[in-house]
C-alpha cells in the first residue's frame, strides 16, 4: 500500500511506536497504535496538556463537547440521573472520562446534597488536574479511582468515551476480511493488511473496497461494568449507530476521525499524538453486552429527543438568548441533536426512565 509520511509529530511518541511495531513483527494492529497515539502515558493526546475541548480553535481547542457548548446539557441529564438514584436507592455517580469536569460540575450543582460520592475514572493525569481545580468547591464528595471495586451500586454516565476507545480496523476484498495494521516508514508510517479470522458483525450487502471498525475494547468495558454493577443504571452518550447503519453498504470507508483545531480529517497516522482519533460507536454491539451480562435496556434515543424528554425546553423559559443559542445545538438535527444517541440501562431496579418517554429507538437495534 503507499505509504503515508508523517510530519509535525511528538518525537518520543512517534519512537516509542516504532519500538511497538518492532517488538510486534513489524507490524502493529491499529487498535495498539491508537492506544498509544491517545494513551502512552506522559506522550499520547490526551496525556498531554493542551485545552483539547472548548468551543473555539482560537482557545487552543480541538473540539467541543455538549457539556462546553452549554450548561443545559448537564443540567437535563440531572434529571434522569436524579431518577435513576431514586429507582436504585444509590447516592453515588460515577463519570468516566470526565474530559474538563464540566459535566461534573453541572450535574453536582443541580443534584446538590442527593449526591454523597461522585466518583471519577479517568486515565489522563493531565485531564485529572484540571478536573481537580474544576471540581475544587466540591470537595471532599468528588473523588478519583484508578481500578473498579466488584461491587458498584451507582448511576453511570459517560458522555463522548465510547468513541475515544480503541477500535480494529477490518478491509473486506470481495472474498476476505484482513486486519489493517501500520508499519514504519521512515520517520512515519503507513498502512499494512494481514490476514485476520475476525469479521464484522453485520456484512449484508458490504461492497469490496469495505474499511470499517470492529469495536472489542468498548464492548469488554460495557461487559465489566454491567458484571460490577450490582444495582444502579448508566446513560452513555456518543455519536453512533445501530449495526443495520454501521455497516451499510455506502459507508465504504468505515467511521474512524481525527480532530484538530475544530477541523476533521481521516488520517490517523498523520500529526500522531497532537490529534484527537474516535470512530462511531456500535450501538447494537453495545446494547447486547449490556444485555449478555445482566443489565436491562432502559432506552436507545437520538440526543434531542433524550433532553426534551428531560425537560430541556423548561429550561429555554429562564435561559438567555445567548444560552438558548447554544443549547439549540444539543438538539438541532444538523448538530449533536440527531447525530448523538443516547443508551441507558439499569440492573437491579426496574422504571420507566424518563429521557426515553418518547422517541425510544430500541427497536432498531
Amino acid at each position: 500500500m503507499p505509504s503515508i509520511q508523517s510530519r509535525s509529530v511528538s518525537a518520543p511518541l512517534v519512537r516509542l511506536i516504532h519500538e511497538a511495531i518492532a517488538g510486534q513483527g513489524d507490524w502493529l494492529p491499529f487498535d495498539r497504535f491508537m492506544a498509544l497515539a491517545l494513551y502512552a502515558p506522559g506522550l499520547g493526546y490526551y496525556a498531554t496538556p493542551g485545552a483539547k475541548f472548548g468551543t473555539l480553535p482560537a482557545g487552543g481547542s480541538d473540539f467541543v463537547t455538549a457539556p462546553e457548548l452549554s450548561p443545559l446539557f448537564g443540567r437535563t441529564l440531572a434529571r434522569a440521573v436524579r431518577q435513576a438514584m431514586t429507582a436504585g436507592g444509590c447516592d453515588e455517580v460515577w463519570e468516566f472520562g470526565a474530559g474538563s469536569g464540566a459535566l461534573a460540575e453541572q450535574l453536582l450543582d443541580a443534584l446538590g446534597d442527593s449526591v454523597a460520592r461522585y466518583c471519577i475514572v479517568e486515565l489522563s493525569g493531565v485531564l485529572r488536574e484540571r478536573q481537580a481545580r474544576q471540581l475544587a468547591r466540591f470537595e471532599p464528595k468528588v473523588c478519583w479511582l484508578d481500578a473498579l471495586p466488584q461491587r458498584i451500586c451507582a448511576v453511570i454516565v459517560a458522555n463522548e468515551v465510547l468513541d475515544a476507545m480503541p477500535v480494529q480496523l477490518l478491509h473486506y476484498d470481495g472474498a476476505v476480511w484482513r486486519e489493517r495494521g501500520v508499519t514504519r516508514d521512515g520517520e512515519g508510517f503507513a498502512w499494512s493488511d494481514r490476514a485476520t479470522s475476525l469479521s464484522a458483525p453485520f456484512e449484508q450487502g458490504l461492497v469490496p473496497g469495505t474499511t470499517t471498525e470492529i469495536h472489542a475494547q468498548a464492548m469488554a468495558f460495557i461487559a465489566t461494568l454491567a458484571q460490577r454493577l450490582e444495582r444502579g443504571s448508566g446513560f452513555f452518550i456518543d455519536y453512533g449507530f445501530p449495526q443495520s447503519e454501521y455497516y451499510h453498504p455506502d459507508r465504504r470507508g468505515g467511521t474512524l476521525m481525527c480532530h484538530r483545531a475544530h477541523l476533521c480529517d481521516d488520517n490517523p497516522l498523520l500529526d500522531v499524538g497532537r490529534k484527537d482519533i474516535t470512530a462511531h460507536v456500535d450501538f447494537t454491539g453495545v446494547a447486547l453486552a449490556g444485555q449478555a451480562n445482566g443489565m436491562s435496556v432502559l432506552g436507545y434515543t437520538s440526543q434531542a429527543r433524550f433532553l426534551m424528554n428531560c425537560g430541556l425546553l423548561e429550561f429555554f423559559a429562564t435561559a438567555t438568548v445567548r444560552e438558548r443559542a447554544h443549547a439549540q445545538k444539543l438538539v438541532n438535527e444538523h448538530e449533536m441533536g440527531e447525530l448523538f444517541k443516547v443508551i441507558g440501562f439499569s440492573k437491579g431496579c426496574e422504571y420507566d426512565s424518563i429521557g426515553f418517554t418518547l422517541g425510544d429507538r430500541t427497536h432498531t437495534l
